[in-house]
């Protein structure tokens, strides 16, 4: 499982023209993944993301975390961020869950975010054609991938 972790001061995404959901000042995730990931995976990482001390503190240090700043989450699925790229130039995403996999393990890692925060996160809608907008803090973008914990 990979997610990528941007810190921003507002994000959303938009389906069809019609905001999904929104943050202001928080974290925009989006989350890849694949056949071999389980649950296990999604509570090591729903865990690490809500532990993230990437906000400064009054010192300009990044020592503080997203529920002390008050932040959100804003989690969207990508199975694009297990693309192949080795051979030509179109990518192959064969490494990427299918849905059957994939459906309930994002579910469950919002579950998982919503419950290390202590309250709902925002999402987009898996496998949807969604346009996401950000404004990057920082910036601030950190990659995590479980298979290198």
């Amino acid at each position: 499982m990979i997610a990528v972790l941007q810190r921003v001061s507002e994000a959303a995404v938009r389906i069809d023209g019609q905001v999904r959901g929104q943050i202001q000042q928080g974290f925009l995730v989006l989350l890849g993944v694949t056949h071999t990931d389980t649950a296990a995976d999604v509570a090591w990482l729903a865990k690490k993301i809500a532990g993230m001390r990437i906000f400064s503190d009054e010192a300009g240090k990044m020592n503080l975390d997203l529920t002390t700043v008050g932040g959100s989450i804003l989690l969207i699925s990508q199975f694009t961020l297990h693309a192949e790229t080795k051979k030509g130039n179109r990518p192959s995403f064969i490494e990427a869950a299918r849905p059957e996999v994939a459906i309930p393990l994002y579910e469950q890692m919002i579950a998982r975010l919503s419950a290390e925060l202590g309250h709902p996160i925002q999402t987009g809608e898996f496998g949807a054609d969604m346009q996401v907008s950000l404004i990057n803090d920082g910036p601030v973008t950190i990659v995590i991938d479980t298979k290198k914990p």
